[in-house]
């Protein structure tokens, strides 16, 4: 692959990033009320159909040649080695945002369990791992192609660069609630792109990615927005050693 057809994956790489992080365009055009749904996640989910709409057509044109890894080889057999350990700490997850959240003082419609706890998630998932790991991992890869832990850098950085994008979901909140935000997403981004290097395939990722955030359901039901002190102790750990464990396996190789 050419400098020129790089110069194109980062362009498009910081247009999604943009995008998702700020909402933008949506944002300023979509108003939508349906039920107690908040209206601003309409105007994200149409973000998402817009950065596919984008990434498709830029890829398509100018980066025909670039290999995402939207393919069925490698979905199973990584689903059964991967799966089972996205699958443990999503539940552990849910387990984290129940006990932190409850009593539960909210009684949200069906719409907005759907929409905020579910297909919001499943938007999340596609966009993040399209651009993150999808575009970005493998930006870097290329670009450290000469050292021999090209894909060990890759995953870390990228995943490090994931961390610090959810910072802005979070800057209203207390500097414990940041750092741990920071370091958890860490772990996992270092977990996904283990996955995604290891099996070559981007569905499993964004399959474990949305089992992961989908376990964030319980928030539907409070009024609450951050989380509890109980929440934190129990999740950054988790990925702290979910982290180390996807190091370790991507160290073993290089």
């Amino acid at each position: 692959m050419n400098k020129k057809e790089l110069v194109y994956i980062a362009v498009l790489t910081l247009i999604i990033a943009f995008m998702d992080i700020t909402g933008m365009p949506s944002v300023l055009f979509v108003h939508i009320q349906v039920a107690d749904i908040e209206p601003f996640y309409f105007a994200l989910m149409t973000n998402f159909l817009l950065i596919g709409i984008i990434a498709f057509l830029f890829l398509r044109i100018l980066c025909p040649a670039w290999n995402l890894g939207f393919t069925k080889k490698g979905l199973i057999d990584g689903f059964k080695k991967y799966g089972i350990i996205g699958v443990a700490v999503a539940i552990v997850g849910f387990i984290a945002f129940y006990v932190g959240l409850s009593p539960f003082d909210r009684q949200p419609s069906i719409e907005k369990v759907l929409m905020e706890g579910v297909i919001y998630y499943v938007g999340v998932a596609m966009i993040e791992e399209l651009y993150v790991r999808g575009l970005f991992l493998n930006l870097i890869e290329k670009m450290f192609a000469k050292s021999k832990n090209s894909t060990l850098i890759a995953v870390v950085l990228s995943a490090v660069v994931f961390g610090v994008g959810h910072i802005f979901g979070v800057l209203n909140q207390s500097l414990l609630v940041i750092v741990s935000k920071v370091v958890w997403t860490v772990g996992m981004g270092i977990f996904f792109g283990m996955v995604y290097k290891k099996t070559s395939n981007l569905w499993l990722p964004i399959i474990i990615h949305f089992l992961i955030n989908v376990c964030a359901l319980p928030y539907c039901f409070s009024s609450i927005n951050g989380y509890a002190d109980l929440t934190l102790y129990i999740v950054v750990p988790v990925y702290i050693i979910l982290g180390i464990y996807s190091f370790m396996e991507l160290k073993k190789e290089a």
